[in-house]
């Protein structure tokens, strides 16, 4: 029987699926407009189609790998619902006090109120019971106290609750027991504990991170076994970049929040590895955002900082930066009378004007397809445009404005450019990275767009189109090896670390033999949090497996003292006066999963000849024919000049004046400003 893996990733307007036959090595590529009143809907439609281009049945998919936005989509849109907490007595004002966090800057801190609370202080309740912060009981667990909130929530119908008890990640018999509580006096309450959702200190980003898992619970819990029941194998994507099984994902939702994303990025990471490029800038634009990300030596860049909306999250995950700026964002004048673009977006539904499904506003699709720079339709004629539609969109916005449609049209182009500009140097300049030293892999159906504006803004050496460029998060999943993160807490000059090391590694071994791989393939990845005695945050560093002995801990230290230096420029190796202090280690368990293997294209070149003209406009108010190229029909080292316009299924490239695109050995374009030093 035939081995179909399938790759399927939700976005905001259209759902893409990827399929390899394991048997073959044929790879196939579809889409299917997203539907997000009911997102499996999108998805299944998607699992029929792709199998149609196979000629498969269902029961030969061995596998499926989902990047799902649900959660994320739950936590941006605020939808958290009737949630409970239950933490330490004495610490029932967790959440008001939060941290000192100004988001932007000192000089704006009068005018800055926090957030409000993720749980409202009525539906916050306290349990006696206290430990040290080296989990030494101080004083019993109230059982009875327990007991008697957890009927109290059962009578409020509060049916979501996470619990968090002070210092539970060095002992987690208190949030244990009050879980037991709560399957005897609330048997139908989704229950999330910080123990097992982050075993971490820092009290109100540890609660937060729980409360946010408890939140999307019950939603992944529907989602997921609405889906997952009628395929094979069911993997979800994990923002740390691995996937882990759709049983194992619900019991913490938390770390799907950028699950495409995630995958776009490692799907890039690949293609840059096969161009010859190890490090790269990722750039994924789709329908309502784009996100990016960079990849330095083959790997995208880890963070524990970061945040969904307005909740941080410390869990681990691909450090990505997302802007409003995807072809649904929405141009709009603002009270002074400029022009703005996003990050509110039209989405799937109504979407764009051309869609002709009810929009009433211009958007960055709208602009390109005004100035020719898309086709009238899009799949390959699968989604016609009504170009007409954008046509008095754009005509009506310019009139507001007192410009012409063409300049109007060119400025929300030239707005989203910058705003994704602006995203990019987020994740190089902000972190100390000339943008200048990296290509860009620009993909998603609109990031190829602006990619030759971004290299003109930027400074960046080249920009690579990957094949498929609308479908590389879908292909992304398909690469991604199973990946569970499992994290410790120290805070301490002592460095007995051996058995939290074994620890952690059997805990990850146990979850990789459930997820059904044999012991030999086990991957173990160590790394640790550390920081100079005195010092309020930590660096983060890989250590080396072996034994934990002396060498390893020097090893460990030196690395350290090298990256505080990287990042902050100075370190203090050489001074004993500074002691190294251990905060946290961490053990990530790996089980590999084959990757679709990348062909190269034979030596032969084609006529380069173009499938046809277009009327495109480029500069300001210059309209000319411009040459339509299919990409299918593009060989190794073909070169193109710009003007041109270069068509796919999924994604358009414009190339510009003064831009060439050649083809490389494995099908990707690769665009450079012509005269330019490669």
């Amino acid at each position: 029987m035939r081995r179909i893996r399938i790759g399927i990733d939700t976005g905001g307007t259209f759902t893409d699926v990827v399929a390899v036959d394991e048997g073959s090595g044929e790879i196939v590529t579809t889409k299917t407009p997203s539907t997000p009143a009911d997102p499996a809907e999108g998805f299944m439609t998607g699992v029929r189609k792709v199998l149609g281009l196979l000629n498969a049945d269902r029961d030969e998919v061995s596998s499926v790998s989902h990047g799902t936005t649900v959660a994320t989509n739950q936590l941006l849109e605020d939808r958290i619902g009737d949630l409970g907490f239950i933490t330490t007595e004495g610490f029932e004002f967790l959440l008001e006090i939060a941290r000192q966090s100004v988001p932007d800057g000192y000089g704006n801190s009068y005018f800055w109120v926090k957030p409000p609370r993720i749980v409202p202080v009525h539906r916050v309740r306290a349990v006696g019971g206290r430990l040290s912060h080296t989990g030494e009981e101080l004083r019993p667990f109230d059982r009875e106290g327990a007991a008697e909130i957890a009927r109290w929530f059962r009578d409020q119908g509060i049916d979501t609750i996470g619990v968090c008890f002070l210092h539970s990640y060095a002992n987690a018999a208190h949030e244990l027991a009050m879980r037991e509580v709560l399957r005897s006096e609330h048997p139908g309450a989704v229950v999330s504990l910080s123990c097992e959702v982050l075993r971490e200190y820092r009290e109100y980003e540890r609660s937060v991170t729980t409360l946010v898992d408890a939140a999307v619970k019950p939603t992944m819990i529907r989602y997921l076994g609405n889906i997952g029941s009628e395929l094979g194998t069911f993997y979800v994507m994990k923002s740390n970049g691995g996937v882990l099984s759709a049983e194992e994902v619900v019991h913490q939702p938390i770390t799907t929040v950028l699950s495409g994303p995630a995958a776009g990025a490692l799907g890039a990471a690949l293609v840059a590895n096969t161009a010859g490029a190890g490090s790269v800038i990722t750039l994924d634009g789709g329908g309502t955002s784009t996100d990016v990300a960079v990849v330095i030596d083959g790997e995208p860049a880890l963070t524990t900082e970061g945040s969904i909306g307005r909740f941080p999250s410390k869990i681990p995950m691909i450090d990505i930066v997302t802007v409003g700026a995807g072809g649904g964002s929405i141009a709009w004048i603002s009270p002074e009378g400029t022009l703005k673009v996003g990050p509110g977006s039209a989405g799937a539904d109504p979407g764009p004007l051309c869609y002709g499904r009810g929009g009433t506003e211009v958007t960055v699709t709208d602009a390109h397809a005004y100035l020719g720079r898309i086709p009238p339709h899009l799949l390959g004629g699968e989604v016609p445009l009504d170009v007409g539609a954008a046509r008095a969109g754009v005509e009506g916005l310019a009139a507001r404005l007192g410009l012409t449609p063409e300049r109007t049209a060119a400025g929300i182009l030239e707005i989203s450019a910058f705003n994704q500009a602006n995203a990019i140097r987020q994740v190089t300049v902000k972190r100390g990275l000339d943008v200048r030293d990296y290509p860009m892999v620009a993909f998603g159906g609109s990031g190829p767009l602006l990619a030759c504006r971004l290299l003109d803004i930027l400074g960046l050496p080249a920009a690579i189109i990957p094949v498929n460029p609308g479908n590389l998060s879908a292909f992304g999943l398909l690469t991604v090896d199973v990946k569970n993160d499992y994290v410790q807490t120290l805070v301490t000059t002592e460095l007995d670390l051996g058995g939290v090391l074994a620890d952690l590694e059997n805990l990850a071994r146990r979850a990789l033999i459930r997820e059904g791989f044999a012991e030999e393939t086990h991957g173990l990845v160590r790394s640790a949090d550390l920081r100079y005695f005195g010092q309020a945050f930590e660096v983060r560093v890989g250590a080396p497996d072996g034994p934990v002995d002396e060498a390893f801990r020097s090893q460990v230290a030196g690395r350290f003292h090298d990256e505080h230096e990287r990042l902050y420029g100075y370190c203090y190796r050489d001074d004993p006066r500074h002691t190294v202090e251990w905060v946290n280690v961490r053990v990530s368990g790996i089980g590999p999963i084959r990757r679709p293997e990348l062909t190269e294209l034979p030596e032969t070149r084609s006529a380069g000849r173009a499938a046809g003209y277009r009327s495109v406009c480029f500069d300001e108010a210059a309209w000319r024919d411009t040459p339509v190229y299919r990409r299918t029909d593009l060989s190794r080292g073909d070169l193109i000049d710009g003007p041109a316009i270069i068509e796919e299924y999924g994604s358009t490239l414009p190339l510009h004046p003064g831009f060439s695109a050649e083809t490389d050995a494995y099908g990707n374009l690769v665009i450079r400003q012509i005269g330019a030093i490669e």
